[in-house]
C-alpha cells in the first residue's frame, strides 16, 4: 500500500514549491518543513497538506486498516502540476497567487466550521 500516499505526497510538494519559503527564500522544500524557524510561516493550506500526508504514512502502519488499505490508489490527479513545477515550467507570481487563493478559502472553511459549532453551542 506504499503507493496509496502518492496524491498526499505531491499536494504536499505542490504547496511547498507555490510557498514564499521556497520561491521567495529559495530554501528547499525539505528545509522549509523541517527547520522550526521556517515552519512557522508556511501557509495554514502547506500544513494541513502535511498533516494528511503524515497521517497516511502513519495509517500504513495501522493493522486496523491492513485489510481494507490505506486509501483508494493514486489518481493523477496532481501529476502534470507537479511535473511543471519540478521542472521549473511555472510563473512563480501565477503559483503564489494560486496559493494564496487556496490559502484563503481554507481559512474561510475554518472560520465557518468554527460559527456552526458556536451557534450548535459545542465550541466555547
Amino acid at each position: 500500500m506504499g503507493a496509496s500516499c502518492k496524491d498526499q505526497k505531491k499536494a504536499l510538494a505542490i504547496c511547498l514549491q507555490r510557498s514564499p519559503c521556497v520561491l521567495l527564500d529559495r530554501n528547499t522544500p525539505k528545509e522549509c518543513l523541517t527547520n522550526p524557524k521556517l515552519k512557522i510561516d508556511l501557509p495554514e493550506l502547506c500544513v494541513a497538506h502535511f498533516r494528511a500526508f503524515m497521517e497516511c504514512r502513519a495509517g500504513i502502519f495501522d493493522m486496523r486498516k491492513r485489510m481494507v488499505g490505506n486509501a483508494p490508489l493514486s489518481t493523477g490527479k496532481y501529476d502534470e502540476i507537479y511535473e511543471n513545477l519540478s521542472s521549473g515550467n511555472f510563473d512563480g507570481h501565477e503559483e503564489m497567487r494560486k496559493l494564496d487563493v487556496l490559502n484563503r478559502n481554507l481559512s474561510r472553511q475554518r472560520q465557518e466550521a468554527e460559527k456552526k459549532l458556536m451557534e450548535e453551542g459545542k465550541l466555547k
